[in-house]
């Protein structure tokens, strides 16, 4: 029988219902200095993270597969996909975690995230030395708690995702169409533009295999081997993300939001976004905002 992959919100923490931070940040050697500097095998449920490697060396985990991480290099892991790290004891850097329902991405930094990558970063070229000053000042800023920061870490993630995804895509122009990870990679890219496209139609998974030209099995595997998911539950997702982003900024009733996202009537959104959450649409929209307002204010 195959080992459970354990969830956490960080790592070695018990899950709660109702997270209280919207972006995390620690050093890389203050949590795994505490496991010998080696983390197992986990995942995060609505977490995305981004590791930035700035010293020492080690080996990043996603499944079966094993990458190498060689400073400076960023790594990004994406919600509910299994990982893992080795690292060296000179290891220095930081781990941000975010709620992903809280990152607004589109175009190539969407597809970017939408598989675990490690991405070197040369200083000396323009786009990588900017993406490294800006996780320096994210990790500043999150350290500072100084007024308008919510709004400049917002600004610097986006720019270091988008900004990762230029020079992905610059370094590996083909992905080797023979390796699984990087078949696995384009296809998830694939269907993560599609579901952008779709996701309020509430299209099924069989329609998301037909566009890409796979069966809905294949999709399935596909879906399982890069997040931990069924492709029904991917899509599902995707639905609830989008609410959860039109009730802390949008000032739509409840009823409207479900509604605009494909769901029959308002009855169906709640129930549907309780067993999703573990909160209706008005608890959730209310203990976000609070939350919001006090990291706001610290």
């Amino acid at each position: 029988m195959a080992k459970t992959v354990p969830t956490y919100d960080l790592y070695g923490e018990r899950v709660g219902n109702s997270p209280d931070f919207w972006l995390h940040c620690e050093t890389i050697p203050s949590r795994s200095s505490l496991h010998r500097y080696e983390i197992g095998l986990h995942r995060h449920e609505s977490f995305f993270q981004i590791l930035y490697i700035s010293a020492g060396s080690g080996d990043a985990r996603f499944g079966a597969e094993t990458v190498a991480l060689t400073p400076p290099a960023i790594v990004t892991v994406l919600p509910a996909v299994g990982h893992g790290f080795r690292f060296s004891r000179d290891v220095d850097g930081h781990v941000f975690t975010m709620l992903a329902s809280h990152l607004r991405l589109s175009g190539a930094a969407g597809r970017f995230a939408a598989a675990p990558r490690v991405t070197p970063l040369d200083a000396g070229d323009p786009d990588g030395g900017f993406v490294l000053a800006a996780l320096e000042r994210l990790a500043g800023e999150w350290a500072g708690r100084k007024s308008g920061r919510t709004d400049l870490m917002e600004a610097y993630l986006v720019s270091v995702l988008t900004l990762a995804a230029r020079l992905w895509s610059r370094d590996n122009p083909l992905d080797g169409p023979g390796e699984a990870a990087g078949e696995t990679a384009r296809r998830m890219e694939h269907l993560n533009g599609l579901i952008q496209q779709h996701f309020r139609s509430q299209k099924p998974a069989q329609f998301y295999a037909r566009e890409i030209g796979i069966s809905p099995t294949h999709l399935n595997r596909v879906v399982k081997a890069a997040t931990g998911l069924t492709a029904h539950a991917y899509i599902a997702r995707k639905l609830i993300d989008e609410a959860k982003r039109a009730l802390v900024f949008t000032e739509a009733p409840a009823q409207e939001i479900g509604l605009a996202l494909g769901f029959a009537d308002a009855a169906y959104f709640s129930h549907s976004f309780l067993r999703a959450t573990g909160a209706t649409p008005r608890a959730f929209r209310l203990a976000e905002r609070a939350r919001l307002a006090a990291q706001s204010s610290e």
